[in-house]
């Protein structure tokens, strides 16, 4: 069973600008020390004009499957996915902070999907991956997506986590959508509701643990632009064109992310799979990690 004592739900204070990594009391990376929250091998890559904060599992080791792309929800560090990477052993794991989030410095310029895209490929090419699939939770759905219709030569098969089509989704809960235009108020709220789901799954509770307990917050800056790269995005209408095998997973009373968002893209997309998690919120990776690793693995074998 997980305690209070278990999670530090403290969050530093913010400033206008400054980046995360600049936050006097955010905790320090960890080790990656094996067995724990992150084991990888950690850089920050200068690509495309970004320097970004680089996490890599096994890419050096041999394996029957590509390596994993997966794009991180948003104001998420790479602490908060890293027990799914470690979980995943048998194939390569690649994932970076987006800017201004985790230690990733802020963004001198704003971005969007598409360069974005090109940056996510820009760092594949930097470390020889020709082929991945491709994974992104909540925003980072949203890359994945985008990732996938842009760099389809590049991409094996897809999977997408309590995420949408962008702005023709599904609204979520009206109060939680006006709390996400703060940061510090929307990261407690669901943190809050998800710890709560995670204590009633104490057979997961420390892969639940790592992540939730792991996760830290953006600057103001990147948190904003985060925000701002999806205004006025969409991928519905091209959804039809996605010719890859395409997983779905929605938490049924995800707050953020409607269940429904989860059927429109599983209609729109090819032969698309979707899974519903019974009881969950929108971190459902977290506090259902045993099914959501299962249903991944088998999908990508």
């Amino acid at each position: 069973m997980i305690s209070f004592t278990d999670l530090d739900f403290r969050l530093p204070g913010w400033g206008l600008f400054g980046s995360a990594a600049d936050e006097g009391e955010k905790r320090p990376v960890r080790s990656g020390e094996p067995g724990g929250p992150l084991s990888a091998d950690v850089s920050f890559e200068n690509i495309d004009g970004m320097a970004l904060r680089v996490a890599r599992w096994r890419l050096d080791q041999p394996s029957e499957h590509p390596p994993l792309l997966f794009f991180n929800g948003i104001g998420a560090n790479i602490e908060a996915v890293a027990p799914l990477a470690e979980a995943l052993e048998e194939r390569g794991f690649i994932m970076f902070d987006m800017p201004g989030t985790g230690e990733s410095p802020d963004p001198v310029v704003p971005y969007n999907p598409f360069t974005m895209s090109w940056t996510a490929l820009s760092l594949l090419k930097r470390f020889g991956l020709d082929e991945v699939d491709v994974m992104g939770m909540s925003w980072g759905g949203s890359m994945a997506q985008h990732f996938a219709l842009q760099h389809g030569a590049h991409v094996r098969r897809v999977v997408l986590a309590a995420t949408s089509p962008g702005m023709l989704m599904i609204p979520g809960d009206p109060k939680m959508l006006l709390q996400m235009a703060d940061p510090y108020s929307a990261i407690n709220e669901m943190l809050m509701r998800e710890y709560l789901t995670a204590l009633e799954n104490s057979d997961e509770s420390k892969l639940a643990r790592n992540s939730v307990g792991n996760i830290s917050p953006p600057s103001a800056t990147g948190y904003f632009y985060q925000l701002m790269a999806l205004a006025g995005w969409t991928s519905l209408p091209a959804l039809p064109f996605l010719d890859k095998p395409t997983l779905v997973m929605m938490g049924e009373n995800d707050p953020i992310v409607p269940l429904a968002n989860g059927s429109l893209l599983a209609g729109a997309i090819p032969g698309a799979r979707l899974e519903v998690f019974e009881g969950a919120g929108h971190l459902f990776l977290m506090t259902h990690p045993g099914k959501a690793i299962r249903l991944i693995r088998e999908f990508l074998a």
